[in-house]
């Protein structure tokens, strides 16, 4: 199968809306029996503890165990469970205790916890960016879409059978899923449909503003090169160059630099604008093979003579280049929509978010915790829809009223 179509579940970081079990209501708050509530939208306990078995389910797949999903406030069957797996221990070394179980299954179920509700927070946040834009998919495109995936993951039925059963999901979950990635990227092609109207005169802009730094390979240059502490020396060692002592000689004798000096003072491709300022300026005004110097900079006093001089080359403005140009603009311009979008849609939803006291995660309104960056829709890269990833919960939506 192919890798991309078998990745993990990761909860906290989907942002796909889900089929949620949801109860009409009004107002921003948050009923008895609902976990959190999205603009009058809620999401009952039972859906959030269905996804806390599928979360447990995952995280024990990929650590290649079973994972019995911690229940709250006891945490009665995670410590009997693993007390049960726990490996023998070492001799001399005590059993873990109920204490240290139950603290370790609370760990488990704070994290999990973040994870569903970050989830289940942000999958809302997509449908309702969706509603809010008018943006609509069909019964028809899902359906399409989905066998698409699910020939492409699963070669026979019985395969697909088995994944149903041991991800504890369903297909409708799964229709759910594709429905709402279809929605993402209806989204994402909304908010960027305006960035590709680049013209030509956006690319030479763009071309003579970048031409140093990206368009052109800079000029290099092979030196003999001394170093030396301090000037005296330095005029020293040019002294003799210029009395006929052969470069390799005076390498010995005045050098203080070992790598230079173990190859006769030979320093090759030294880069136009790459060194220190004063090296830099004398190397490339300095002409072939006239010894220069002494010239100060931070390592020391050099004196250099130019062996081999590489000029610059700067790449022309050719169509194949301003096709390249066009995609980094069209790229830029998607970051910058994206980006502004990303800020009001964070702010906007999360002001309408509000959890259940023993639910609160920072993605909700009555966070005292930071929110995390959320990206709006397009900025995590598409994959593949695939079945074997971000299934959604099983009851279907109910309308809001």
């Amino acid at each position: 199968m192919n890798k991309t179509l078998r990745a993990p579940l990761a909860l906290g970081a989907v942002f796909f809306a889900l089929a949620l079990s949801l109860a009409a209501c009004g107002g921003n708050s948050v009923s008895d029996g609902d976990v959190l509530n999205v603009d009058g939208t809620s999401t009952s306990e039972q859906t959030f503890d269905r996804w806390l078995n599928i979360a447990a389910l995952s995280a024990g797949s990929q650590a290649g165990v079973k994972i019995v999903a911690p229940d709250p406030p006891n945490f009665t069957k995670c410590i009997a469970d693993r007390k049960a797996t726990a490996p023998k221990p070492v001799k001399g070394q005590p059993k873990p205790t109920d204490a240290a179980l139950k603290a370790s299954c609370k760990q488990q179920y704070d994290q999990l916890k973040g994870q569903v509700m970050s989830f289940l927070i942000r999958a809302q946040w997509l449908d309702n960016e969706a509603e809010r834009q008018g943006i609509k998919v069909s019964d028809k495109e899902v359906q399409q879409s989905f066998d698409k995936a699910r020939k492409q993951a699963f070669p026979t039925n019985t395969a697909f059978a088995t994944f149903l059963k041991t991800s504890g999901q369903t297909e409708a979950d799964l229709l759910f899923r594709q429905r709402t990635q279809l929605i993402e990227q209806k989204i994402t092609e909304k908010l960027t449909k305006s960035t590709t109207n680049v013209s030509q005169s956006d690319i030479t802009e763009y071309y003579n503003k970048n031409k140093a730094k990206q368009f052109t390979q800079p000029a290099t240059r092979n030196l003999l090169v001394i170093l030396t502490k301090d000037e005296a020396q330095a005029k020293a060692a040019k002294a003799a160059l210029e009395g006929g002592t052969s470069f390799d000689d005076a390498v010995k004798k005045y050098s203080t630099d070992p790598t230079t000096k173990a190859k006769g003072g030979e320093l090759e491709n030294v880069t136009q604008g790459q060194g220190d300022k004063a090296f830099d300026e004398a190397v490339f005004k300095a002409p072939l093979n006239k010894v220069v110097g002494p010239v100060k900079t931070s390592e020391g006093y050099y004196v250099f003579k130019v062996t081999k001089a590489t000029p610059g080359k700067t790449q022309p403005l050719d169509n194949q280049l301003r096709a390249s140009i066009k995609q980094i603009i069209v790229s830029e311009n998607q970051r910058t929509a994206l980006t502004k979008f990303g800020e009001e849609y964070q702010d906007r939803w999360r002001g309408k978010t509000e959890c259940a006291d023993d639910f609160v995660v920072p993605d909700c309104s009555n966070s005292k915790s930071k929110t995390t960056s959320t990206p709006p829709p397009g900025a995590v890269p598409q994959t593949t829809p695939t079945p074997d990833t971000a299934p959604a919960p099983t009851q279907q939506q109910q309308p809001a009223g």
